[in-house]
């Protein structure tokens, strides 16, 4: 019997868009120090699972993921006590999802702030500047 590689169907298997972080020309790691800063590590492992979702499911869809539009995309993680965790990035050219900003909402619409910061790192890291 084929595999579904021989028969042309792309095999889904591992990883379709590894998940890196994004890096500041200091060298640290934004979305890596806020998980570190979140004080549940129950909070921690939602996340976390969240972003493998996307990994190896890639493209997944609502609810764990929503295009933000300009090529930003977020990760979708309910937390208890009713909160919400969003983890911005977006796809380079190699076919990455570089981790840009994490923050848990406080409002229903993305703060402006937020994506604001996105887009910077985004262009930072296409550029090739920390």
């Amino acid at each position: 019997m084929k595999n579904e590689s021989e028969l042309g169907v792309p095999a889904k298997e591992g990883k379709r868009v590894p998940a890196i972080f994004f890096r500041t020309q200091a060298g640290s790691e934004p979305v890596r120090d806020w998980l570190r800063s979140l004080p549940s590590p129950e909070d921690r492992k939602r996340i976390g699972e969240d972003i493998k979702t996307v990994e190896f499911g890639w493209p997944v869809g609502m609810p764990v993921y929503r295009p933000l539009g300009g090529g930003l995309y977020e990760v979708r993680t309910n937390l208890a006590g009713n909160r919400m965790a969003r983890v911005l990035f977006y796809i380079d050219k190699k076919s990455r999802m570089v981790l840009l900003h994490g923050f848990v909402k406080k409002t229903q619409k993305t703060p402006d702030k937020d994506l604001e910061l996105a887009r910077r790192n985004k262009s930072k890291h296409e550029r090739g500047i920390p």
